[in-house]
């Protein structure tokens, strides 16, 4: 077990939606020294920026969670930049980590990894067992790069690095950006604006046939903490709750939450994305005893909550991406 008291830890992208629950969660722990390195003094897509958090932060451990990320929309609009931003920044800052001598490093991936026609529940062992689906590829598979790295270091230099695969995220904090956010965000301003605005109908990007699975942000902070405590091989090891639900009930139940009550039209000529999402996590309790414990019908009363207290509601919403 981690004494954390002891530790020095790089959370990079530990001041965005998943960082700073993971900042929260490790304080909670006792850690002190927590640095989370900025993107305006800290550009992780070059070398030099990296050696010079290395040098100032002097870690013992590296959570990487920093990422170009964004919904179905934004992932076809900068498929270059999410494939070139993220393989950049995790191969590098891996790599000068093992040269620097950090004892551990976290590297965090994607469920966008997975096959596009992978088998439910995903297991980690069907991993390599075809192709992304076509609009995350190139992020997904950037990220998924870092798991090839981590095996190879751990084989080649016995480097204690760890590759952990969370589902969609969701919670208080979350961007609603619609530039870039994911479903539950797009879906609850669609809602909240419509209601707001008297708008008798939303538009919904797909069909609504496909399913997601969604983690508590909080429940994904304290599986990645755990896995950093305690678990020390590099098999890749998914995080979830086990809880699939199609996006047509995800809206229709954001829309009870939020007190819509308009008609939903689905737009047929928008992607659907993968056409499935739900994963098996017994290795993650196998592994480090984590499970998630938040209620999907309970942490969406609270992300909705959240976003009522938070936001305002000057811009129409015109996407829903599913990703």
């Amino acid at each position: 077990m981690i004494n954390w008291s002891k530790q020095r830890v790089v959370v990079t992208g530990g001041s965005g939606f998943l960082g700073s629950h993971v900042v929260n969660a490790l304080e909670q722990r006792g850690a002190g020294d927590i640095f989370v390195p900025l993107h305006q003094d800290y550009d992780l897509r070059y070398q030099s920026a990296i050696l010079d958090l290395l040098n100032d932060a002097r870690p013992t451990m590296i959570i990487h969670l920093a990422a170009s990320v964004g919904g179905i929309g934004a992932n076809r609009a900068h498929p270059a930049e999410f494939f070139y931003d993220n393989l950049m920044m995790g191969t590098q800052l891996l790599h000068e980590s093992w040269r620097a001598g950090v004892a551990k490093f976290v590297a965090i991936g994607t469920v966008c990894a997975y096959p596009k026609y992978t088998p439910i529940p995903f297991r980690e062992e069907d991993l390599w067992n075809g192709y992304p689906e076509e609009t995350n590829a190139p992020y997904g598979l950037a990220k998924k790069m870092l798991l090839v790295q981590s095996e190879a270091y751990r084989q080649q230099y016995d480097y204690n690095s760890i590759f952990l695969l969370p589902v969609n995220l969701y919670g208080p904090g979350d961007s609603f950006d619609l530039e870039s956010s994911h479903v539950i965000p797009a879906l609850i301003r669609k809602c909240l604006e419509a209601e707001q605005q008297g708008h008798d109908e939303i538009v919904a990007w797909g069909d609504g046939s496909p399913t997601r699975e969604f983690l508590y942000v909080e429940d994904a902070a304290e599986g990645i903490v755990l896995a950093a405590e305690r678990y020390n091989r590099s098999e890749p090891v998914n995080l979830g709750s086990g809880y699939e639900i199609s996006i047509k009930e995800l809206l229709t139940t954001i829309a009870r939450h939020t007190g819509y009550s308009g008609q939903i039209t689905w737009d047929t000529t928008k992607p659907n994305g993968q056409p499935r999402r739900a994963l098996n996590t017994d290795r993650a309790w196998q592994y480090f005893e984590f499970r998630a414990t938040t209620d999907f019908d309970e942490g969406l009363q609270k992300t909705v909550a959240w976003y009522r207290q938070t936001l305002s509601f000057s811009e129409p919403a015109d996407t829903a991406p599913s990703r």
